[in-house]
């Protein structure tokens, strides 16, 4: 899909974000949260960074966007470069955020059905960049994408 200005750098961000995330051996998915034109949050998933079991990237980046009224997020957009986690997706309804744009979700199918049977404008990119970096991970380290999933 042919993203708009605003939602290239946006996806851009993350991506940047997802890179950053795998130069320091971790798990290559970032975020960006957008609102007015402004990036006010980015970050990425810092699971084995510092050993936690919740710092997906979207909460990474929400965390980083810091505290924020809920007047802010119902005009924001979150940008992914993974299909969301049920725990991402779920923060995303949590705050109300209206609108995720998702780099990819060839390589892993999150909440979009959760998010669109709320509401939530769901745009997946189909971004090539973000689907080469996950694939290039998973056949790298299937054991920690598994563990980052959830599954055996």
């Amino acid at each position: 899909m042919l993203l708009d200005a605003d939602d290239r750098r946006g996806l851009d961000a993350a991506i940047d974000e997802a890179r950053a995330g795998r130069t320091e051996g971790g798990i290559p998915i970032g975020s960006a949260l957008m609102i007015g034109g402004e990036i006010v949050g980015r970050g990425h998933n810092r699971r084995v960074q510092r050993g936690s079991v919740v710092l997906h990237a979207e909460m990474d980046c929400l965390e980083n966007a810091g505290r924020l009224p809920a007047s802010a997020y119902a005009g924001a957009t979150l940008y992914t470069t993974l299909s969301p986690c049920d725990m991402c997706t779920g923060a995303a309804l949590l705050y109300g955020i209206p609108r995720v744009v998702i780099g990819e979700n060839e390589t892993f199918l999150g909440g979009e059905a959760q998010l669109a049977s709320r509401g939530v404008e769901v745009v997946v990119a189909e971004d090539p960049t973000c689907v080469a970096m996950m694939r290039e991970f998973i056949a790298a380290e299937p054991l920690l994408w598994n563990e980052d999933i959830g599954e055996e």
